[in-house]
């Protein structure tokens, strides 16, 4: 699996549709201050799933929304999609490329796409867990994600390793079946007392009985 296009339209300062291509190899965008570099990292973070305004450096989440400039009027919908190479099969789905969308409209409908169709975030968090790219992964990393690496704590370090090394969605996945396990073993000592509570109702009833 591979980045190889990211598609921007209405996204911040990208009024326009841009698409920006990715060859293998590193690439780098450089320019001056304000120029838009920081909103580039700003909508992987944001078609990923990110639900903080404030991690994307904003007041609330319109704020994504082209505002409108001197020459250029508002905008009503931002889209942004990050298109991948399946052609290796990493991500489990049956295309070749693998197109994941976020789009949000000024009236606050919120919609996530997956090859253009509609889907909850949790089933694209899902197929990307274990790639490096989930939730928790170092997709952007920041000042503080630097100073969890450097932390003194263990378990800072462990989750950042963990999730870029593919093996968060398993530890999500123990953790929902201790969850249910907690859950079953909490519902079968109720049912417990629940019945030795109707024996002994019945069991008066039963001795009187000729």
């Amino acid at each position: 699996m591979r980045l190889i296009r990211l598609e921007l339209s209405g996204f911040k300062s990208f009024a326009g549709t841009v698409e920006l291509p990715f060859e293998s190899g590193v690439t780098a965008i450089v320019g001056p201050n304000g120029c838009g570099k920081s909103n580039i990292s700003d909508a992987v973070r944001w078609v990923l799933g990110e639900q903080s305004p404030r991690l994307l450096r904003g007041g609330k989440m319109e704020d994504v929304i082209f505002q409108g400039s001197t020459g250029r009027r508002p905008v009503n919908v931002a889209e942004v999609s990050l298109v991948f190479d399946n052609s290796d099969g990493s991500l489990p789905l049956a295309y070749q490329e693998v197109v994941v969308t976020r789009r949000l409209s000024r009236s606050g409908q919120s919609d996530y796409l997956l090859n253009r169709s509609p889907v909850r975030l949790r089933d694209i968090q899902d197929m990307l867990r274990g790639t490096g790219l989930g939730a928790d992964a170092a997709v952007v990393m920041e000042a503080k994600m630097i100073e969890a690496l450097l932390s003194e704590k263990a378990e800072e370090r462990r989750a950042l390793f963990e999730e870029a090394a593919g093996i968060g969605l398993y530890r999500d996945r123990k953790k929902s079946t201790e969850r249910r396990l907690e859950e079953t073993a909490v519902a079968a000592w109720r049912a417990s007392v629940a019945r030795r509570s109707a024996s002994t109702r019945c069991a008066p009833s039963a001795s009187a009985s000729p």
